[in-house]
């Protein structure tokens, strides 16, 4: 096999993609009282969520760097790989244009460098579609060819848990914040073409899964059969149980995977958050 795929770990991806021989993840860096810890490798998930919930602290993130991207072209360019690199929104980091000064300063290799224009689950779709395809025995050209393809294709909501963080990372104004959390709303999320959007506000929490599941499928014209779906959540495990009932009440699915929300979607949204993903 001479295709190596990378992602930047603003894609949240299920354990099983993560274990992938041909995959490796580029780091993030988070940032706790001006520490440093890279995303993964210094931290896991389940201690970034510790720390946070033990704290307060609202955490900073900070895009892959031009070398960080550069080693990693380097080494696997020298192995006679191509490379297919898949990365989160341009839109909301700074990871992509990292991975692009690298890559336009590598002298040999073949490297394409994927914005998904998207973020946690959605993003971690195109990973997960690039995986499925290199088993598949697809070439370098028809992986990349697969992956434009699919943009229309994946779709992404989450809610967070409180509009706190959102509001402390500039999100959401502070006054939507602080009535959001007073009335106990639950703001229902997607991200469109990078940008993210709020498309309800949900009243009680016992709400949540049902309208998710309604919404994906409506978003889908209502047939899911050929898509892969992907659930998603933070440290509130317990929380995902009910969209995990909705979903499989509800949908039929090529396949349905799971992850938990990484450290940098996290830094943004606060530790606990549901999600769900489609994608051809």
């Amino acid at each position: 096999m001479n295709i190596q795929l990378l992602c930047d770990s603003l894609c949240d991806i299920p354990e099983e993609i993560i274990e992938k021989p041909y995959l490796e993840i580029v780091p993030l860096t988070v940032m706790f009282d001006n520490r440093e810890f890279k995303d993964g490798i210094d931290i896991s998930k389940e201690e970034f969520y510790e720390r946070v919930k033990s704290t307060g602290e609202i955490p900073k993130t900070s895009q892959a760097t031009y070398i960080d991207f550069k080693e990693v072209f380097d080494k696997y360019t020298s192995q006679g790989k191509k490379i297919i690199c898949i990365t989160g929104s341009s839109k909301s980091s700074g990871t992509f244009q990292s991975a692009s000064l690298a890559k336009d300063d590598c002298n040999e290799g073949d490297i394409k460098v994927f914005d998904t224009l998207n973020l946690s689950l959605g993003s971690g779709q195109y990973v997960i579609k690039a995986c499925e395809m290199l088993e598949e025995g697809k070439s370098y050209e028809e992986i990349i060819d697969g992956l434009e393809t699919m943009r229309e294709s994946v779709k992404l909501l989450f809610v967070p848990s409180t509009l706190t963080y959102l509001q402390k990372s500039g999100r959401v104004p502070s006054a939507t914040a602080m009535i959001g959390n007073l009335l106990h709303v639950k703001p229902l999320f997607n991200v469109e073409n990078g940008d993210i959007k709020m498309l309800e506000k949900i009243r009680g929490s016992k709400r949540v899964p049902s309208i998710m599941v309604d919404t994906l499928i409506k978003m889908n014209n209502g047939n899911l059969e050929d898509k892969i779906v992907t659930i998603g959540c933070g440290s509130n495990y317990e929380d995902v149980k009910g969209l995990e009932e909705e979903v499989r009440k509800k949908i039929k699915a090529r396949k349905v995977m799971f992850t938990r929300g990484g450290v940098c979607i996290c830094s943004h949204t606060g530790p606990d958050i549901i999600a769900l993903s489609s994608s051809i």
